[in-house]
């Protein structure tokens, strides 16, 4: 878990032990203000995200995600496992509301059971033929850092494509399934 940790700090991603769930959502409520799209992710509703996040007073979209997407603050997502080597988080992303969630607020959070975190990409390829076998037309997102780019003279930007702010919250507990969101 610690060189998952260095490598998404490395590229940018804040990175962040969460002991439990009121944890979780009072970290969150303090870092938005707007809008927070809550993806449609076993996990997430299995804790009861969404109606925590509601008691501490966060306007939580769960649907017509295209309406919402460019004026959320944020999008909440699980994550299928992370990749220590390169601190990547992968997440199975063939429903829309977890790509709009992933891809137009400013801040994506990103909740992991650290139990999920393999040390290599190369520890991942059992995985991949097993969501092929599953799901042959599913999409699969590698995340690794904020969304970043840059330009013929090497002048990075950060925020361009993609989320500006990428925070990877690990919360043992949540899923050992590492085909499950």
């Amino acid at each position: 878990m610690e060189n998952f940790i260095i490598a998404a700090r490395n590229v940018g991603a804040d990175v962040q032990l969460i002991s439990n769930l009121e944890e979780l959502v009072a970290y969150i409520d303090q870092r938005i203000e707007g809008g927070l799209l809550l993806s449609p992710c076993p996990s997430l509703k299995r804790a009861g995200l969404s109606a925590m996040l509601k008691t501490a007073g966060v306007d939580v979209v769960e649907e017509e995600f295209r309406a919402h997407g460019a004026s959320a603050a944020a999008g909440l997502t699980g994550a299928n496992f992370g990749i220590a080597a390169t601190g990547t988080v992968v997440l199975e992303s063939t429903d829309e509301a977890v790509r709009i969630a992933t891809t137009l607020p400013e801040k994506h959070f990103v909740l992991l059971d650290p139990r999920k975190i393999l040390a290599t990409a190369d520890e991942a390829v059992p995985l991949l033929g097993d969501f092929h076998k599953q799901m042959p037309q599913a999409y699969l997102a590698y995340i690794t850092g904020p969304s970043r780019t840059a330009d013929i003279e090497r002048v990075l930007t950060i925020g361009v494509h993609g989320p500006a702010e990428l925070h990877i919250l690990l919360l043992e507990g949540l899923s050992e399934d590492l085909m499950e969101r």
